[in-house]
């Protein structure tokens, strides 16, 4: 395994370059210390990615190809990740966290985008609408141009991979923001993008400060649309600005997803939806199961089940957590971890029961203990607002409707489950929760093929599947009159 690198740079216009806003340091949530120095780029360096992507569409480098060729570049980058798998899991661990297991698991998933993406390029198609003899009318779908995406800490590879495959697929040429917590596993899409042929310009990646770089890329007037995933209050600064362009945004802004936990689901199979569910990347999934409504009649086994789940997880460094099994690394930084403790302590004061967990670890990193949490009420900030943390939430409920009522009773709508062996009931409940997807007896259920967004203030726009990819391609309708 190479060393690590202590310098990291900005990838612009096919070449590796410092930023104008300096440097900043890179800590390793596993132990507190610094990991490396990453270049920050400014205003300036936004714009010259912007330019490149632009100068790079308007040539038509990627649009004049045949839509084949280009998508076995895309799937040919997937396969450059898993040929480096090892390597780019142990950095991803070391960055952002999570077990080595689990990042192994994220570049498996980012290929996996690469390849879907890849195979899809050539299947966008237009169609012809009949007007009758003395027309000939038809439809294509163009990129939008430069494609500006902003990218999360909680899955910086896979989440970059998402969009970076579907803008490229469709032609676009992109400009990736990544966050300055985990900046540096995104290199390696750079080099991917090197080592396939892209033409210099049509990806580019650079870290930069939100407020500044962020900004920047969010309001340039040579992007054609934007993508985002993070938090509610960016997202809507993201659409403001995009909005001042008449630019179009897909926006994944996370949630309270609900499970409903029926008096006939077998809860011996619903602990492993537990460990999955909220302590998989240590609760920093945008779709965690973050609580859990159940029966009455089943409420202290659950509660039980649950606590016996958080108890059995050997915490602590991701890099010495390599096999799958009852582990859970760190958070992503202390900042992180202190918010999610804070609002534990909250929800105690606030008259809800900690049954296991919620305190800082006492070693060195950013470590909270699995944490479950009962006698929580609905009303309760704990119940409404995203931890983003590994903390379960468990509220009970007597009616079917009472449960309906409880989980769409946030101002989110990303993902819901329910978990009965009563098929009428499960759809009922699919069609009466408000969430962008619903997943029945199994939590995470789908795949990349499977549109995913959300609800309300979980945002608008599909990622994943082919809905996906209309987020990427405008529609322009030619009408010929024939003579």
């Amino acid at each position: 395994m190479a060393a690590l690198k202590s310098r990291w740079q900005n990838y612009i216009d096919g070449g590796w370059i410092d930023g104008g806003a300096g440097w900043l340091e890179v800590i390793n949530p596993g132990t507190g210390e610094k990991l490396a120095d990453q270049a920050l780029a400014d205003a300036g360096d936004v714009d010259r990615a912007v330019r490149a992507a632009k100068r790079v569409h308007d040539s038509g480098a990627l649009t004049a190809m045949r839509p084949v060729e280009r998508g076995r570049m895309v799937q040919a980058m997937g396969l450059y990740l898993l040929d480096n798998i090892e390597e780019i899991a142990r950095l991803l661990t070391l960055e952002q966290g999570k077990p080595l297991h689990e990042a192994r698991g994220e570049i498996t998933g980012a290929a996996r985008y690469f390849e879907y993406y890849g195979n899809q390029a050539e299947t966008l198609e237009g169609r012809s609408i009949p007007l009758g003899a003395g027309y000939f009318d038809f439809t294509e779908n163009e990129p939008y141009g430069v494609s500006a995406q902003i990218i999360p800490w909680n899955f910086p590879v896979e989440i970059a991979a998402r969009s970076l495959s579907a803008g490229l697929a469709t032609g676009n040429a992109v400009v990736i923001k990544t966050s300055e917590m985990t900046p540096l596993s995104s290199a390696w899409l750079a080099r991917a993008a090197e080592v396939v042929g892209l033409p210099k310009g049509a990806v580019n990646i650079l870290t930069g400060l939100g407020s500044e770089a962020g900004a920047a890329l969010a309001s340039h007037p040579e992007v054609g649309q934007i993508v985002f995933t993070g938090s509610v209050a960016t997202g809507i600064a993201i659409a403001k600005a995009a909005a001042a362009n008449v630019v179009p945004c897909v926006l994944e802004l996370g949630g309270k997803s609900a499970a409903i936990v029926h008096q006939d689901a077998d809860l011996q199979a619903f602990e492993a939806e537990i460990k999955r569910g909220i302590f998989t990347n240590a609760g920093q999934v945008c779709s965690a199961m973050s609580r859990v409504i159940v029966h009455e009649s089943r409420h202290d086994e659950l509660l039980e089940r649950a606590a016996s789940v958080a108890r059995s997880l050997s915490v602590g460094p991701g890099i010495d957590r390599a096999e799958a099994g009852l582990n859970m690394g760190a958070m992503a930084s202390e900042a992180q971890r202190d918010r999610a403790a804070d609002m534990v302590r909250a929800a105690e004061q606030a008259g809800a029961r900690v049954i296991t967990g919620g305190r800082r670890m006492n070693i060195p990193g950013a470590f909270l203990e699995p944490t479950v949490i009962a006698d929580v009420t609905p009303d309760m900030p704990i119940a409404q607002d995203e931890v983003f943390g590994p903390v379960l939430s468990v509220l009970k409920f007597t009616h079917e409707e009472e449960s309906i009522k409880i989980a769409n009773g946030t101002e989110y709508g990303l993902v819901a489950g329910v978990f009965t062996r009563d098929l009428n009931r499960a759809t009922r409940a699919a069609r009466q929760l408000k969430a962008g997807q619903v997943f029945v007896n199994q939590w995470f259920a789908g795949g990349v093929e499977t549109p995913f967004g959300g609800y309300g203030k979980s945002g608008y726009g599909r990622e994943k599947g082919r809905e996906a990819l209309w987020n990427y391609v405008q529609t322009k309708n030619v009408a010929i009159r024939l003579e």
